[in-house]
């Protein structure tokens, strides 16, 4: 029988409460004031202020590590998003080209609508106006997956935590270029940590919200279970399934499954009746193939790297150029962007068998 992973809760802090975090959050005053995000995530997660805690992710920091980062500002390149055609870094792009990439996702707009505005406002030959037309060119939605902005507030920290690191990182989307970068910033792995390796984005959890249809959403590789958390508060049932063995500082749900995700598969007969989601699925050991070729099911979600930088999945292609030629049963009906940290470029992919 598989274990299960029983306690959600932030290495470091005593009292942190998932369901207490997200009822007393105000990102007026939860963000960081005068770019000092240390103190904003110790006070966020109540951790002391002597937090000595070692991140490990594509870097090894600490807080202490991160904040001298963000104080050097764009020095030695650390703000270098955007190459011009011999590698060589260009201009950041304004604060207000920032600003319009990050309300794209705004629960208070229509994604669909912003991104077209994204479009017609920018200037030409400007940072803006090559975002706006290589998000264009991905993007793929039908009229069964059209999402409005949200009539109420929709609460969703990590968005708010991304957004502020856009404006403090100068970055404003992705454009083709950013398949060649191959770095990121220090303050990433400590967002993996408390919250993942992607944002969900309030028009992604919709989208994948349409896509149930009422069915179960099985997570293989649901990590420290921030989507499955936020899919939970949107009235889905997840099944959550890890093995555990990455390293997070929070937990946000208490129910992990703890289990190999192709023995899982196996065992409940390739989740015939449920969504399988996979979010940011590993490259190497034939992880993700394995498990898209276990599930017996009628409908994909994939929350990944919408170019081929190598980040998720496959380090050859993208996961809709493998569907393609591997599972010629499932026809892509959507892939949207998602809220992409500085120097990535992710996106919200749907399949479904034909």
């Amino acid at each position: 029988m598989p274990s299960v992973q029983r306690k959600a809760r932030t290495t470091g802090s005593a009292n942190w409460a998932p369901d207490v975090f997200f009822e007393t959050w105000e990102s007026s005053k939860s963000l960081p004031k005068d770019d000092d995000l240390r103190t904003s995530i110790t006070s966020a997660f109540n951790l002391s202020n002597r937090d000595s805690y070692v991140y490990h992710a594509i870097a090894s920091v600490t807080l202490s590590e991160v904040q001298e980062a963000i104080e050097n500002g764009n020095e030695n390149g650390l703000h270098a998003w955007y190459l011009d055609a011999e590698g060589k870094a260009i201009p950041s792009p304004p604060q207000s080209d920032v600003s319009a990439y990050t309300s794209i996702f705004s629960s208070a707009v229509s994604s669909t609508k912003a991104l077209t505005g994204l479009a017609a406002n920018a200037k030409k030959d400007s940072h803006r106006a090559r975002i706006a037309q290589y998000l264009q060119s991905k993007r793929l939605t039908s009229k069964d997956y059209t999402i409005s902005k949200s009539k109420k507030q929709h609460v969703n920290p990590y968005y708010d935590y991304w957004c502020w690191s856009c404006e403090n990182l100068e970055w404003a989307g992705p454009e083709l270029g950013t398949v060649n970068v191959k770095t990121s910033h220090h303050m990433l792995p400590v967002f993996m940590h408390h919250f993942g390796c992607v944002v969900p984005s309030y028009e992604g959890l919709e989208v994948m919200k349409k896509a149930a249809r009422g069915r179960p959403v099985v997570e293989i590789g649901s990590g420290n279970g921030y989507w499955a958390y936020m899919l939970r508060r949107m009235g889905l049932k997840v099944n959550a399934v890890d093995n555990l063995q990455s390293e997070y500082r929070t937990l946000w749900i208490s129910d992990t499954i703890v289990r190999d995700g192709e023995d899982y598969l196996q065992a409940e007969q390739g989740a015939e009746d449920a969504v399988l989601l996979l979010v940011y699925p590993v490259v190497g050991l034939d992880f993700t193939a394995k498990i898209l070729r276990g599930y017996k099911g009628k409908t994909i979600i994939v929350a990944g790297t919408q170019n081929r930088n190598g980040y998720t999945a496959f380090q050859d292609r993208t996961i809709d150029e493998y569907c393609t030629k591997e599972k010629p049963d499932f026809e892509k009906k959507v892939q949207i962007p998602l809220p992409s940290f500085a120097g990535k470029d992710e996106a919200l992919f749907v399949f479904e068998k034909t």
